[in-house]
């Protein structure tokens, strides 16, 4: 139980700075959805959509493999070192590389477009610094999280979000504002109002370059050789770990450059709604928090109780606790979109309905997570390339087929199919392999009542109505708390959290 509590604490700090720093990082959706016209918003999306995926390429599956060598190694800084020096090389080579090829990437995305200023050559030049840099401060964070040290990742991951806002709003806000009356002024003389879309890749790399700097101390500790022996073995666990990323990746954004080539009408037409899907896309951010938030701690804590004799039933709890808490976020999220749906501009808000299919997906994705450990542990991180080859492939199925038929609704179904579908495969496979008695009825109970209590909120809204939007309110949210009271009293009664 100490071992539970210690996985609880750090997920905490890193769901603590991942949700204050997403949530000031979500100041800019409202600004961003306001200022920016939904083209912009969509060659956003379509930017940092291609940036994850080559984020995968340039990790190349070390930050895992750091983990797992380096949490049973005597000397830890030469794992250590040979993962930084090899992920470095990589980002050098690749961000060249996309940097001396700017222009006929340019001309590539630009392809079909009418208006020749909805791309920018600077917007690949910085999309390869940022990349570079990025990829290089991975590592020194895994180690930071090896170390337990939450609170040091913690700091560093709000300086960096904190950073990329200011600038935001800097740069969107308080320069037109200071232009329109001082042009001349040297805080302004940079600025050009007539793209926008710049400044948020300049304010990401600002941040980036930030989050290099506060790192140094991690960075001085590298050893400037590749210890050879470890190099070889790293990487045979790492490759498949690099092809299950980019599978990975292409069920996390590939609807977005998809989109983009399979929506009828015109590529500024269909900019628009993929700014519109990704601006709905955002409202699903609190199950990723959840995510995202849970595996920073849990990847380094699964790896350590692994040799304890009741590792199978840890694993269990933690995954019950975890499909507690995420049932709770989505019937949270969903009774409370009436005020939610105010982050985003109003000429984005014709995509909300595909919000609660986006929770319930990433719902499901974060099980699949919790179910992944089996294959990490047991250094067949190959089943983990081919559950997620197998979610590629629906992912490309289902988009190319129906988004030409339905949008970008059949883009968020499909992203609901492929994580379920993953879901499913990994369970049972990884049962045959690493059984884990995971309290499936308790888990189904919660899903089934999470998914009762959503639909009678949806029919309440029907029968008061928005015109009575205070008592509307008044009710799911009590509707919200009776399912808390109900998922407390049913784990506690037997002490199960004892």
């Amino acid at each position: 139980m100490a071992s539970l509590k210690k996985l609880a604490s750090q997920t905490a700090y890193y769901g603590l700075s991942s949700i204050l720093g997403r949530m000031l990082n979500y100041l800019l959706v409202p600004l961003h959805t306001r200022v920016l016209p939904q083209q912009d918003y969509g060659v956003i999306g379509e930017f940092y959509a291609y940036i994850s995926f080559i984020n995968i390429i340039f990790l190349f599956g070390m930050e895992t493999a750091f983990f797992r060598f380096a949490s049973q190694a005597e000397d830890k800084n030469k794992i250590y070192s040979t993962a930084f020096i090899t992920v470095a090389w990589i980002a050098i080579l690749f961000s060249s590389g996309i940097a001396l090829f700017a222009q006929p990437i340019l001309t590539w995305l630009a392809t079909g477009t009418i208006n020749t200023s909805v791309y920018q050559i600077s917007y690949v030049y910085l999309l390869a610094a940022i990349l570079a840099i990025d990829a290089t401060t991975a590592i020194p964070f895994a180690k930071i999280r090896l170390d337990n040290k939450p609170k040091k990742f913690a700091g560093i991951r709000m300086a960096n979000i904190l950073v990329y806002v200011f600038f935001n709003f800097y740069f969107l806000v308080f320069c037109p504002w200071y232009a329109a009356k001082n042009s001349s002024s040297f805080w302004v003389a940079f600025y050009q109002a007539s793209d926008s879309v710049i400044y948020i890749f300049v304010a990401n790399l600002l941040a980036s370059i930030t989050t290099l700097l506060l790192l140094y101390k991690e960075i001085l500790q590298v050893q400037l050789r590749i210890a050879m022996d470890k190099l070889k073995p790293m990487l045979v666990y790492a490759l498949p770990l690099l092809f299950a990323g980019l599978a990975g990746m292409v069920n996390e954004t590939l609807d977005r450059i998809l989109l983009k080539f399979y929506l009828p009408g015109s590529i500024e037409s269909r900019l628009t709604q993929i700014g519109i899907y990704n601006a709905a896309y955002k409202l699903s951010i609190f199950m990723t928090l959840a995510t995202q938030a849970f595996r920073m701690a849990a990847e380094p804590f699964f790896f350590k109780v692994a040799a304890e004799s009741n590792a199978q039933q840890t694993y269990a709890k933690v995954m019950r606790y975890y499909v507690i808490a995420c049932c709770a976020i989505f019937l949270g999220v969903m009774t409370h979109i009436n005020f939610i749906e105010t982050l985003i501009g109003p000429n984005y808000r014709s995509g909300l309905h595909v919000v609660p299919i986006l929770l319930l997906a990433n719902l499901f994705f974060g099980i699949y997570m919790n179910l992944s450990i089996w294959f990490k542990l047991g250094d067949k991180t190959y089943y983990g390339f081919y559950f997620t080859l197998l979610g590629a492939i629906i992912t490309i199925g289902l988009n190319v087929y129906l988004i030409p038929i339905y949008g970008f609704v059949a883009s968020a179904y499909t992203t609901l199919i492929c994580y379920f579908v993953m879901m499913l495969a990994c369970y049972f496979v990884g049962q045959k392999h690493y059984p884990v008695p995971y309290e499936i009825r308790k888990a189904f109970f919660y899903f089934v009542l999470m998914l009762a209590f959503y639909f009678f909120a949806r029919s309440l809204e029907s029968f008061i109505g928005k015109g009575n939007l205070l008592f509307l309110q008044l009710a799911q949210t009590g509707i919200f708390i009776l399912y808390l009271a109900i998922a407390f009293i049913e784990d506690f009664k037997n002490k199960k959290f004892a």
